[in-house]
């Protein structure tokens, strides 16, 4: 059944959380910042880590940043760098729902689990917060989502009640028909969001019978009557994909699903993918315009076919490890990066995807992580090479792209293969020499595009922080038609934007 991987990998999570989670409030405490902005003076940034799983991002009336995640997790942030640990446990006295046991216990006995998975936190029109929470059994799609409601964003949240069931033996589904986890949802991993025109839905579902979308009510936080599991969007046949997420950009004009294909895992080859659609319940396409509701696996070949869903949707992060070509130890990558959520800042018009991910050589501990992300000229997501440390849109000028780069290659597979860097040189004459070969060309403003081996590659490019380096660096970002990444980044000594101050870094 779905997600037979699964419970191993969601119980070594809850044994990492439970571990670090004292480590990381005696960390959140220590000063490191003293509660001021990310970046220290000189334009050096400075971070405070938190391990939340499924991180689903909310901003509080108040301005702070959470982000809400398995096993009763939760963390805050005022700069989307240093994060507090405010939660975290399936335990009675947790703020978030201090009597959780007894006010969650319809859904932990119907899933047969002791712990939550992806929560989901929104704010409706009525002012209050609104938590989706989830269980499930793990070797089974049999899981239970409900509602909680409180004034206060950390808590503490009432149980408004179970709202969606699945996974029952030979008993009527939701729809009313007997429940078949080859086309019925997996009822877990919500995000509920507002469209364009203001209407509320909810989209969710990992493995079993792929990703559904159903109307919700703004008023009780509950689906909309008579839907069943509502409108299938993709995936079936137990398809490893997971942990969707729905972003609209007023620039584009598009309604962006984020989704994690692969297993969470750090052999599980978690991997980061979007397809778009004009409208919240679809169709969504891919780069190629391959329709997203063909996506699924093949019900002919072994439990979680990944070859037949590999191909689809724009792929934008993997595991990877930039190579040190200095030799001095200077490596840094992710593995199994995923179930991210997104968020776009009116005011600033920046744009950020969220996730966690484990690292290479580091086994199941993970962290929060926040890139930003930009559109190429088709109107696709290009992500941040590195990690967003506060940058500003300052460069220097183009002539100073030509050099040597470390260069990722996404590609479109589900592996838990990590993707080393390969060095190239962006030669000053256009062309693009080393592991690679090809032609570059900047355009106006922050646009590149690459042609490699044939296949043209759009995006930006724009200065990042080398954590490893520990300098600022020129990186790019850019995204073939057939959906692939490319991230390149110098790693050569380099001055710091002068928009944020300071000499050289």
């Amino acid at each position: 059944m779905a997600g037979l991987n699964r419970l191993p990998s969601r119980a070594a999570v809850a044994a990492t959380t439970a571990l670090t989670a004292a480590m990381l409030l005696i960390a959140g405490c220590s000063g490191a910042n003293n509660g001021e902005s990310g970046r220290a003076e000189g334009g050096t940034p400075v971070f405070t880590e938190a391990s939340v799983h499924d991180p689903s991002i909310v901003r509080a009336k108040g301005g702070a940043y959470y982000v809400f995640g398995s096993h009763l997790a939760a963390a805050k942030s005022d700069d989307l760098l240093n994060w507090e640990l405010v939660a975290s446990g399936v335990t009675d006295g947790n703020p978030l729902i201090p009597n959780v046991t007894e006010e969650l216990r319809e859904t932990l006995e119907w899933a047969e689990a002791d712990t939550l998975w992806a929560a989901d936190v929104i704010q409706l029109e009525d002012g209050k917060y609104y938590m989706y929470y989830n269980a499930c059994r793990g070797d089974s799609p049999l899981s239970a989502m409900g509602v909680a409601v409180s004034k206060k964003i950390e808590g503490p949240y009432k149980n408004l009640g179970v709202i969606l069931k699945s996974g029952m033996w030979n008993k009527p589904s939701e729809d009313g028909t007997v429940y078949d986890a080859t086309v019925h949802p997996n009822v877990v991993d919500p995000d509920v969001f507002f469209d364009n025109n203001g209407k509320l839905w909810m989209v969710y579902g990992s493995y079993s019978g792929g990703i559904f979308i159903m109307e919700m009510d703004p008023e009780t936080g509950k689906p909309m009557p008579g839907q069943g599991y509502g409108k299938k969007l993709l995936g079936g046949n137990h398809s490893r994909i997971e942990g969707p997420y729905m972003l609209y950009s007023p620039d584009t004009d598009y309604y962006y699903l984020f989704l994690s294909f692969g297993g969470l895992d750090a052999r599980g080859g978690y991997n980061i993918r979007v397809a778009r659609s004009k409208s919240p319940d679809g169709p969504f396409v891919d780069a190629e315009g391959n329709d997203m509701a063909i996506v699924k696996a093949d019900a002919t070949k072994p439990l979680f076919d990944d070859r037949s869903i590999e191909p689809y949707g724009v792929k934008l992060m993997g595991n990877h490890l930039w190579r040190d070509p200095l030799g001095e130890g200077r490596e840094t990558g992710y593995v199994s990066p995923g179930h991210n959520s997104a968020y776009y800042d009116e005011d600033t018009g920046a744009y950020y995807l969220i996730f966690h991910t484990r690292f290479p050589r580091k086994g199941e501990h993970h962290e929060v992580r926040v890139h930003q992300f930009y559109f190429n000229e088709e109107g696709w997501p290009v992500v941040s090479p590195f990690r967003y440390a506060g940058e500003a849109d300052g460069k220097g000028g183009v002539e100073q792209l030509a050099g040597d780069y470390e260069l990722v290659n996404h590609g479109k597979d589900i592996s838990f293969e990590i993707k080393e860097s390969a060095a190239v040189r962006l030669e000053p004459d256009g062309s693009v020499t080393g592991a690679v070969s090809g032609e570059w060309t900047a355009g106006e403003g922050d646009r590149l595009r690459l042609t490699i081996g044939g296949d043209e590659y759009n995006g930006v490019w724009l200065r990042s922080w080398d954590s490893a380096a520990g300098m600022w660096t020129d990186t790019f970002t850019v995204l073939s038609k057939q959906g692939v990444s490319l991230w390149g980044a110098k790693r050569s000594k380099q001055a710091p934007p002068a928009s944020l101050g300071g000499g050289d870094a």
